[in-house]
């Protein structure tokens, strides 16, 4: 098979980026704090699914898998979002807890870069927001059997019509295979594109046995 040419990358394929300095004296003392900032702006900027972010974790053996996901709260301890327990990413992360995340606000030139580790929240809290979803998603949380092999489409729609028959007038109470993870964070990037590839990198990362937040600028 004749090698494909790839087209010629030509400096209008690049693009600069023209963001105001973020200086280490702009950012809150607490990255909880200014992640708050940064994702209020997104929201007012009206950009599409400002809480999406790309997931990376990695088996015990160190193979890793990335996928993009939404995130449903944000405190002081941490990063919520929710899955199958049994999904390809919760499986790594009962092998492995550490993970990364990565916010990407390209409208904005900025993104948010995450590292840490997972654990599994609380069942009462994974009940309360599995009660707050549409029937139709508690359904599909009994009827999918994510990340393994479908025969084929009409598999699903079968295990829909089943799930849906059996709780049929009752309220569809929570996998105990779903629920949420909280993604503590160890280190936490803050990246705003500017002018010449001379980004700014204002960083956190816990440190001492107190584990309070150091924070410092990094090289673009």
């Amino acid at each position: 098979m004749p090698k494909k040419e790839l087209r010629e990358f030509t400096k209008k394929d690049r693009r600069d980026f023209g963001n105001d300095p973020f200086d280490i004296g702009d950012a809150a003392p607490d990255p909880i704090d200014q992640f708050a900032r940064w994702y209020e702006q997104a929201i007012e900027s009206e950009l599409p699914d400002p809480y999406a972010f790309t997931l990376a974790t990695a088996a015990a053996n160190g193979s890793p898998s990335v996928r993009t996901l939404y995130m449903r709260d944000f405190t002081k301890d941490g990063i919520t979002f929710f899955t199958n327990y049994n999904s390809t990413k919760g499986q790594h992360l009962t092998e492995n807890s550490k993970c990364a995340a990565n916010f990407l606000w390209l409208e904005l030139n900025r993104q948010v870069r995450v590292e840490g580790r997972a654990e599994k929240i609380s069942p009462e809290e994974s009940d309360a927001y599995f009660a707050s979803r549409p029937r139709e998603s508690q359904i599909g949380a009994w009827a999918s059997d994510q990340s393994s092999t479908a025969a084929d489409s009409e598999v699903l729609s079968r295990r829909i019509a089943s799930f849906t028959e059996k709780y049929k007038g009752i309220d569809v109470p929570r996998p105990p295979h779903w629920g949420g993870y909280i993604i503590i964070p160890s280190e936490i990037e803050f990246w705003q594109g500017r002018p010449s590839r001379l980004h700014d990198r204002i960083c956190y990362r816990r440190v001492g046995t107190d584990r309070s937040w150091e924070k410092f600028r990094r090289f673009p």
